[in-house]
Protein backbone atom coordinates (compact mmCIF):
# COMPACT_ATOMS: atom_id res chain seq x y z
CA UNK A 1 0.00 0.00 0.00
CA UNK A 2 1.31 3.44 -0.96
CA UNK A 3 2.51 5.34 2.12
CA UNK A 4 1.80 9.09 2.08
CA UNK A 5 3.36 11.01 4.98
CA UNK A 6 2.36 14.63 5.61
CA UNK A 7 4.54 16.62 8.01
CA UNK A 8 2.77 19.63 9.52
CA UNK A 9 -0.86 19.88 10.59
CA UNK A 10 -1.50 23.50 9.76
CA UNK A 11 -4.48 24.60 7.70
CA UNK A 12 -3.14 23.13 4.45
CA UNK A 13 -1.64 19.95 5.89
CA UNK A 14 -4.70 19.05 7.96
CA UNK A 15 -7.12 19.76 5.11
CA UNK A 16 -5.03 17.56 2.80
CA UNK A 17 -4.79 14.70 5.31
CA UNK A 18 -8.55 14.86 5.88
CA UNK A 19 -9.42 14.77 2.16
CA UNK A 20 -6.95 11.98 1.40
CA UNK A 21 -8.15 10.00 4.41
CA UNK A 22 -11.78 10.29 3.33
CA UNK A 23 -10.92 8.90 -0.13
CA UNK A 24 -7.67 6.95 -0.46
CA UNK A 25 -7.47 6.05 3.23
CA UNK A 26 -11.09 4.93 3.55
CA UNK A 27 -10.84 2.79 0.39
CA UNK A 28 -7.52 1.25 1.57
CA UNK A 29 -5.73 2.55 -1.53
CA UNK A 30 -3.11 4.42 0.50
CA UNK A 31 -1.91 4.75 4.07
CA UNK A 32 -2.09 8.40 5.15
CA UNK A 33 0.01 9.58 8.11
CA UNK A 34 0.01 13.11 9.55
CA UNK A 35 2.89 14.20 11.80
CA UNK A 36 2.69 17.29 14.03
CA UNK A 37 4.52 18.44 17.16
CA UNK A 38 1.31 19.49 18.95
CA UNK A 39 -1.82 17.58 19.94
CA UNK A 40 -4.36 20.11 18.71
CA UNK A 41 -4.92 22.41 15.75
CA UNK A 42 -6.08 26.04 15.74
CA UNK A 43 -6.45 28.07 12.55
CA UNK A 44 -3.37 30.30 12.52
CA UNK A 45 -5.15 33.56 11.51
CA UNK A 46 -6.98 33.35 14.86
CA UNK A 47 -3.82 33.54 16.99
CA UNK A 48 -3.99 37.31 17.43
CA UNK A 49 -7.47 36.92 18.95
CA UNK A 50 -6.21 34.23 21.33
CA UNK A 51 -3.28 36.48 22.31
CA UNK A 52 -5.60 39.39 23.10
CA UNK A 53 -8.04 37.14 24.96
CA UNK A 54 -10.93 37.78 22.58
CA UNK A 55 -11.11 34.09 21.78
CA UNK A 56 -10.95 31.08 24.07
CA UNK A 57 -8.83 28.45 22.26
CA UNK A 58 -10.61 25.62 24.08
CA UNK A 59 -13.70 26.43 22.02
CA UNK A 60 -11.92 26.37 18.66
CA UNK A 61 -9.09 23.83 18.83
CA UNK A 62 -9.34 20.49 17.05
CA UNK A 63 -7.83 17.27 18.42
CA UNK A 64 -5.62 15.62 15.80
CA UNK A 65 -6.20 12.11 17.16
CA UNK A 66 -9.98 12.51 16.95
CA UNK A 67 -9.78 13.96 13.42
CA UNK A 68 -7.59 11.05 12.35
CA UNK A 69 -10.08 8.54 13.80
CA UNK A 70 -13.03 10.19 12.07
CA UNK A 71 -11.31 10.60 8.69
CA UNK A 72 -9.29 7.39 8.19
CA UNK A 73 -5.71 8.63 8.56
CA UNK A 74 -3.04 8.11 11.20
CA UNK A 75 -1.67 10.80 13.50
CA UNK A 76 1.82 10.68 14.98
CA UNK A 77 2.87 13.17 17.67
CA UNK A 78 6.39 14.55 17.30
CA UNK A 79 8.66 17.02 15.52
CA UNK A 80 10.50 16.14 12.32
CA UNK A 81 14.22 16.89 12.56
CA UNK A 82 15.80 14.69 9.91
CA UNK A 83 15.35 12.89 6.63
CA UNK A 84 16.93 9.86 4.93
CA UNK A 85 16.11 10.01 1.24
CA UNK A 86 17.83 6.70 0.51
CA UNK A 87 15.74 4.74 3.01
CA UNK A 88 12.73 7.04 2.48
CA UNK A 89 12.35 7.74 6.18
CA UNK A 90 11.66 10.84 8.25
CA UNK A 91 13.19 11.12 11.72
CA UNK A 92 10.93 12.27 14.58
CA UNK A 93 12.32 13.71 17.82
CA UNK A 94 11.39 12.18 21.18
CA UNK A 95 8.32 13.71 22.83
CA UNK A 96 8.60 14.75 26.48
CA UNK A 97 6.11 16.06 29.02
CA UNK A 98 6.31 19.43 30.77
CA UNK A 99 8.71 18.01 33.37
CA UNK A 100 11.08 16.79 30.65
CA UNK A 101 10.21 13.09 31.07
CA UNK A 102 10.37 11.24 27.75
CA UNK A 103 6.95 9.90 26.81
CA UNK A 104 7.52 8.85 23.19
CA UNK A 105 11.00 7.72 22.02
CA UNK A 106 12.69 8.80 18.79
CA UNK A 107 11.12 7.15 15.76
CA UNK A 108 11.56 6.84 12.00
CA UNK A 109 8.52 6.75 9.72
CA UNK A 110 8.75 5.32 6.20
CA UNK A 111 7.15 6.95 3.18
CA UNK A 112 6.63 6.45 -0.53
CA UNK A 113 5.52 10.06 -0.92
CA UNK A 114 6.52 12.76 1.57
CA UNK A 115 4.67 16.08 1.79
CA UNK A 116 6.24 18.81 3.92
CA UNK A 117 3.91 21.57 5.12
CA UNK A 118 5.53 22.82 8.31
CA UNK A 119 4.61 26.46 7.77
CA UNK A 120 6.82 29.33 8.86
CA UNK A 121 8.25 30.91 11.98
CA UNK A 122 9.01 34.51 12.86
CA UNK A 123 12.31 35.85 11.55
CA UNK A 124 13.97 38.17 14.08
CA UNK A 125 16.93 38.78 11.71
CA UNK A 126 19.33 38.30 14.60
CA UNK A 127 18.32 41.61 16.22
CA UNK A 128 19.93 41.95 19.64
CA UNK A 129 17.56 40.85 22.43
CA UNK A 130 14.67 39.97 20.08
CA UNK A 131 14.72 36.23 20.80
CA UNK A 132 15.02 36.76 24.57
CA UNK A 133 12.71 39.69 25.28
CA UNK A 134 9.98 39.50 22.63
CA UNK A 135 7.15 37.05 21.97
CA UNK A 136 6.25 35.71 18.53
CA UNK A 137 2.76 34.57 17.57
CA UNK A 138 3.59 31.49 15.50
CA UNK A 139 1.83 28.94 17.70
CA UNK A 140 -1.15 28.60 20.01
CA UNK A 141 1.23 28.17 22.96
CA UNK A 142 2.93 31.50 22.21
CA UNK A 143 -0.42 33.26 21.85
CA UNK A 144 -1.62 31.87 25.18
CA UNK A 145 1.67 32.82 26.84
CA UNK A 146 1.27 36.41 25.65
CA UNK A 147 -2.29 36.54 26.95
CA UNK A 148 -1.16 35.28 30.36
CA UNK A 149 1.51 38.01 30.58
CA UNK A 150 -1.00 40.67 29.51
CA UNK A 151 -3.60 39.49 32.01
CA UNK A 152 -1.08 39.31 34.84
CA UNK A 153 0.16 42.82 34.03
CA UNK A 154 -3.42 44.10 34.27
CA UNK A 155 -4.01 42.29 37.59
CA UNK A 156 -0.79 43.66 39.01
CA UNK A 157 -1.72 47.20 38.02
CA UNK A 158 -5.13 46.73 39.63
CA UNK A 159 -3.85 45.51 42.99
CA UNK A 160 -0.52 47.30 43.52
CA UNK A 161 -0.35 50.02 46.16
CA UNK A 162 1.66 52.51 44.13
CA UNK A 163 0.33 54.38 41.12
CA UNK A 164 0.57 52.81 37.67
CA UNK A 165 3.98 53.71 36.25
CA UNK A 166 4.71 54.94 32.69
CA UNK A 167 5.41 51.94 30.46
CA UNK A 168 3.88 49.46 32.89
CA UNK A 169 0.98 48.65 30.56
CA UNK A 170 2.55 49.48 27.21
CA UNK A 171 2.74 47.00 24.32
CA UNK A 172 5.05 47.38 21.33
CA UNK A 173 4.35 45.37 18.18
CA UNK A 174 7.31 45.06 15.83
CA UNK A 175 6.02 44.65 12.29
CA UNK A 176 2.97 46.16 10.57
CA UNK A 177 1.88 43.18 8.54
CA UNK A 178 -1.56 41.65 8.95
CA UNK A 179 -0.68 40.02 12.29
CA UNK A 180 0.65 43.26 13.75
CA UNK A 181 -2.24 45.53 12.80
CA UNK A 182 -4.90 42.94 13.67
CA UNK A 183 -3.31 42.37 17.08
CA UNK A 184 -3.19 46.11 17.79
CA UNK A 185 -6.92 46.51 17.14
CA UNK A 186 -7.79 43.38 19.09
CA UNK A 187 -5.70 44.49 22.09
CA UNK A 188 -7.47 47.86 22.12
CA UNK A 189 -10.82 46.09 22.44
CA UNK A 190 -9.71 43.33 24.85
CA UNK A 191 -8.02 45.62 27.37
CA UNK A 192 -11.16 47.73 27.60
CA UNK A 193 -13.24 44.59 28.11
CA UNK A 194 -10.93 43.57 30.98
CA UNK A 195 -11.43 46.88 32.74
CA UNK A 196 -15.20 46.42 32.39
CA UNK A 197 -14.94 43.08 34.25
CA UNK A 198 -13.56 44.60 37.44
CA UNK A 199 -10.06 45.84 36.62
CA UNK A 200 -11.42 49.29 37.13
CA UNK A 201 -8.33 50.94 38.57
CA UNK A 202 -6.80 50.89 35.09
CA UNK A 203 -7.85 53.74 32.82
CA UNK A 204 -7.38 52.37 29.27
CA UNK A 205 -7.11 55.79 27.62
CA UNK A 206 -4.49 56.96 30.12
CA UNK A 207 -2.59 53.86 31.22
CA UNK A 208 -2.57 51.53 28.19
CA UNK A 209 -0.43 52.38 25.19
CA UNK A 210 -0.18 50.27 22.03
CA UNK A 211 2.56 51.01 19.50
CA UNK A 212 3.51 49.54 16.11
CA UNK A 213 7.05 49.88 14.75
CA UNK A 214 7.52 49.16 11.03
CA UNK A 215 10.68 49.40 8.93
CA UNK A 216 8.71 50.20 5.75
CA UNK A 217 7.21 53.63 5.05
CA UNK A 218 3.63 52.33 5.41
CA UNK A 219 1.47 49.73 7.11
CA UNK A 220 0.87 46.39 5.36
CA UNK A 221 3.74 46.90 2.89
CA UNK A 222 2.94 43.67 1.01
CA UNK A 223 -0.69 44.66 0.35
CA UNK A 224 -2.29 47.37 -1.84
CA UNK A 225 -1.75 50.96 -0.74
CA UNK A 226 -5.48 51.73 -0.59
CA UNK A 227 -5.92 48.97 1.97
CA UNK A 228 -2.92 50.28 3.91
CA UNK A 229 -4.35 53.79 4.05
CA UNK A 230 -7.73 52.55 5.23
CA UNK A 231 -6.17 50.46 8.02
CA UNK A 232 -3.96 53.36 9.11
CA UNK A 233 -7.00 55.61 9.43
CA UNK A 234 -8.75 53.07 11.67
CA UNK A 235 -5.69 52.56 13.89
CA UNK A 236 -5.23 56.29 14.37
CA UNK A 237 -8.87 56.52 15.47
CA UNK A 238 -7.98 53.97 18.16
CA UNK A 239 -4.96 56.10 19.18
CA UNK A 240 -2.47 53.35 18.29
CA UNK A 241 0.99 54.92 18.05
CA UNK A 242 2.54 54.29 14.63
CA UNK A 243 6.29 54.52 14.02
CA UNK A 244 6.74 54.04 10.27
CA UNK A 245 10.07 53.85 8.45
CA UNK A 246 11.81 52.90 11.69
CA UNK A 247 13.88 49.77 12.08
CA UNK A 248 14.26 48.11 15.49
CA UNK A 249 17.91 47.65 16.41
CA UNK A 250 17.60 46.25 19.93
CA UNK A 251 15.00 44.76 22.27
CA UNK A 252 15.39 44.81 26.05
CA UNK A 253 13.21 43.98 29.02
CA UNK A 254 12.25 47.66 29.18
CA UNK A 255 11.34 48.23 25.52
CA UNK A 256 12.78 48.63 22.02
CA UNK A 257 15.33 50.90 20.41
CA UNK A 258 15.14 51.99 16.76
CA UNK A 259 17.78 53.04 14.24
CA UNK A 260 16.70 56.66 14.77
CA UNK A 261 17.96 56.33 18.34
CA UNK A 262 14.40 56.40 19.63
CA UNK A 263 13.56 54.31 22.72
CA UNK A 264 9.97 53.09 23.13
CA UNK A 265 9.24 51.69 26.56
CA UNK A 266 7.17 48.52 26.81
CA UNK A 267 6.17 45.85 29.27
CA UNK A 268 5.42 43.46 26.40
CA UNK A 269 7.03 43.25 22.96
CA UNK A 270 5.50 41.20 20.16
CA UNK A 271 7.75 40.32 17.21
CA UNK A 272 5.66 40.12 14.04
CA UNK A 273 8.22 41.24 11.47
CA UNK A 274 9.40 38.81 8.81
CA UNK A 275 9.00 35.07 8.33
CA UNK A 276 11.23 32.13 7.54
CA UNK A 277 10.79 28.39 7.23
CA UNK A 278 11.89 26.29 10.25
CA UNK A 279 15.67 26.04 10.63
CA UNK A 280 15.78 22.23 10.37
CA UNK A 281 14.88 22.49 6.66
CA UNK A 282 18.09 24.33 5.74
CA UNK A 283 19.81 22.06 3.20
CA UNK A 284 18.14 19.01 4.75
CA UNK A 285 19.49 15.81 3.14
CA UNK A 286 20.74 17.80 0.16
CA UNK A 287 17.40 19.37 -0.76
CA UNK A 288 17.71 22.87 -2.21
CA UNK A 289 16.59 25.76 -0.01
CA UNK A 290 16.68 29.55 -0.23
CA UNK A 291 18.00 32.13 2.24
CA UNK A 292 14.93 31.82 4.49
CA UNK A 293 15.07 27.99 4.58
CA UNK A 294 12.17 27.46 2.15
CA UNK A 295 12.38 24.29 0.06
CA UNK A 296 12.69 25.05 -3.66
CA UNK A 297 9.92 23.34 -5.60
CA UNK A 298 8.76 23.00 -9.20
CA UNK A 299 5.31 24.10 -10.32
CA UNK A 300 4.11 20.58 -9.47
CA UNK A 301 5.20 21.30 -5.85
CA UNK A 302 7.83 18.54 -6.08
CA UNK A 303 11.18 19.51 -4.57
CA UNK A 304 13.79 20.28 -7.21
CA UNK A 305 16.08 17.38 -6.21
CA UNK A 306 13.62 14.64 -5.26
CA UNK A 307 10.37 13.92 -7.11
CA UNK A 308 8.97 11.82 -4.24
CA UNK A 309 9.15 14.77 -1.82
CA UNK A 310 6.62 17.60 -2.10
CA UNK A 311 6.43 20.87 -0.16
CA UNK A 312 3.72 23.51 0.01
CA UNK A 313 2.55 26.48 2.03
CA UNK A 314 4.88 28.91 3.79
CA UNK A 315 7.81 26.44 3.86
CA UNK A 316 7.96 26.13 0.04
CA UNK A 317 9.43 28.53 -2.52
CA UNK A 318 7.13 28.00 -5.50
CA UNK A 319 7.69 30.17 -8.60
CA UNK A 320 4.82 32.17 -10.07
CA UNK A 321 4.48 31.40 -13.80
CA UNK A 322 8.18 30.51 -14.16
CA UNK A 323 9.19 34.01 -13.06
CA UNK A 324 11.66 35.17 -10.42
CA UNK A 325 8.77 35.83 -8.03
CA UNK A 326 7.52 33.28 -5.54
CA UNK A 327 4.06 32.51 -4.20
CA UNK A 328 3.52 34.71 -1.10
CA UNK A 329 3.18 33.02 2.32
CA UNK A 330 -0.59 33.39 2.67
CA UNK A 331 -3.39 31.10 3.82
CA UNK A 332 -5.18 31.22 0.47
CA UNK A 333 -2.07 29.89 -1.30
CA UNK A 334 -1.77 26.95 1.13
CA UNK A 335 -5.45 26.14 0.63
CA UNK A 336 -5.09 26.22 -3.17
CA UNK A 337 -1.96 24.05 -3.05
CA UNK A 338 -3.62 21.53 -0.73
CA UNK A 339 -6.48 21.17 -3.24
CA UNK A 340 -3.97 20.57 -6.05
CA UNK A 341 -1.99 18.00 -4.04
CA UNK A 342 -5.21 16.12 -3.29
CA UNK A 343 -5.57 15.50 -7.03
CA UNK A 344 -1.84 14.87 -7.41
CA UNK A 345 -1.79 12.15 -4.75
CA UNK A 346 -4.66 10.34 -6.45
CA UNK A 347 -2.67 10.40 -9.68
CA UNK A 348 0.50 9.11 -7.98
CA UNK A 349 -1.31 6.22 -6.33
CA UNK A 350 -2.58 5.24 -9.79
CA UNK A 351 0.99 5.36 -11.10
CA UNK A 352 0.57 8.42 -13.31
CA UNK A 353 3.77 10.37 -14.03
CA UNK A 354 2.44 13.63 -15.52
CA UNK A 355 1.29 15.80 -12.64
CA UNK A 356 -0.70 19.05 -12.82
CA UNK A 357 1.16 22.35 -12.14
CA UNK A 358 0.12 24.85 -9.50
CA UNK A 359 -1.09 28.20 -10.81
CA UNK A 360 -1.36 30.88 -8.13
CA UNK A 361 -4.58 32.89 -8.10
CA UNK A 362 -4.74 36.00 -5.95
CA UNK A 363 -8.30 36.43 -4.70
CA UNK A 364 -7.45 39.48 -2.64
CA UNK A 365 -6.60 40.26 0.96
CA UNK A 366 -8.65 40.83 4.09
CA UNK A 367 -7.52 42.45 7.34
CA UNK A 368 -9.75 41.95 10.37
CA UNK A 369 -9.69 44.66 13.04
CA UNK A 370 -12.24 43.08 15.33
CA UNK A 371 -15.41 45.00 16.09
CA UNK A 372 -13.93 48.22 14.71
CA UNK A 373 -13.55 47.36 11.03
CA UNK A 374 -12.64 44.79 8.42
CA UNK A 375 -11.07 45.96 5.18
CA UNK A 376 -9.82 44.18 2.10
CA UNK A 377 -9.03 44.23 -1.59
CA UNK A 378 -11.48 42.09 -3.54
CA UNK A 379 -10.30 39.62 -6.20
CA UNK A 380 -6.68 40.82 -6.06
CA UNK A 381 -4.81 40.48 -9.35
CA UNK A 382 -7.95 39.46 -11.27
CA UNK A 383 -9.11 43.09 -11.33
CA UNK A 384 -5.85 44.77 -10.38
CA UNK A 385 -6.68 44.93 -6.69
CA UNK A 386 -8.62 48.15 -7.22
CA UNK A 387 -11.87 47.18 -5.49
CA UNK A 388 -11.72 48.05 -1.82
CA UNK A 389 -14.28 46.40 0.46
CA UNK A 390 -15.02 47.50 4.02
CA UNK A 391 -17.46 47.05 6.85
CA UNK A 392 -20.09 44.32 6.89
CA UNK A 393 -19.25 42.83 3.48
CA UNK A 394 -15.53 42.56 4.27
CA UNK A 395 -16.23 41.12 7.72
CA UNK A 396 -18.64 38.55 6.26
CA UNK A 397 -15.99 37.51 3.73
CA UNK A 398 -13.34 37.21 6.47
CA UNK A 399 -15.58 35.04 8.63
CA UNK A 400 -16.46 32.95 5.57
CA UNK A 401 -12.78 32.04 5.12
CA UNK A 402 -12.75 30.42 8.56
CA UNK A 403 -16.05 28.68 7.88
CA UNK A 404 -14.64 27.29 4.62
CA UNK A 405 -11.70 25.89 6.58
CA UNK A 406 -14.06 24.27 9.09
CA UNK A 407 -16.23 22.83 6.31
CA UNK A 408 -13.13 21.28 4.73
CA UNK A 409 -12.37 19.57 8.06
CA UNK A 410 -15.86 18.69 9.36
CA UNK A 411 -18.38 19.04 6.56
CA UNK A 412 -21.19 21.57 6.17
CA UNK A 413 -23.72 20.18 8.65
CA UNK A 414 -21.24 19.78 11.51
CA UNK A 415 -19.88 23.30 10.93
CA UNK A 416 -23.40 24.76 10.88
CA UNK A 417 -24.29 23.07 14.18
CA UNK A 418 -21.02 24.22 15.81
CA UNK A 419 -21.68 27.79 14.67
CA UNK A 420 -25.21 27.73 16.08
CA UNK A 421 -23.96 26.34 19.41
CA UNK A 422 -21.35 29.11 19.70
CA UNK A 423 -23.94 31.80 18.98
CA UNK A 424 -26.11 30.45 21.80
CA UNK A 425 -23.36 29.93 24.40
CA UNK A 426 -21.65 33.24 23.59
CA UNK A 427 -24.44 35.07 25.44
CA UNK A 428 -23.59 33.29 28.71
CA UNK A 429 -19.80 33.83 28.55
CA UNK A 430 -17.57 36.84 29.21
CA UNK A 431 -16.51 38.70 26.07
CA UNK A 432 -12.84 38.32 26.93
CA UNK A 433 -10.83 35.48 28.47
CA UNK A 434 -10.23 36.36 32.14
CA UNK A 435 -7.68 33.72 33.11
Amino acid sequence: MHKIVIVGGGAGGLELATKLGDTLGKKKKAEITLIDCTKTHVWKPLLHEIAAGSMNPDKHELDYMAQAHWHHFRFRLGRMDGLNRGKKEVSITPYADEAGLEIIPRRSIKYDTLIISVGSTTNDFGIKGAAKYSIALDTQQQAEAFHQKLHHAMLKAQTQKKAIQPGQLEVVIVGAGATGVELAAELHKATREMTAYGIDRVNPDRDIKISIVEASPRLLPALPQKLSQSVELELRKLHVHLYMDERVTEVSEKGVKTHKDRFISAALVVWAAGVKAPDFLKNIEGLATNHINQLLVHATLQTTRDDSIFAFGDCAACPIDNSDQFVPPRAQAAHQQASLLYKTMQSRVKGKINLPPYIYKDYGSLVNMGEYSTVGSLMGSLIGGSMLVQGFIARFMYQSLYKMHLIALHGFMSTALQTLARIITRRTEPQVKLH
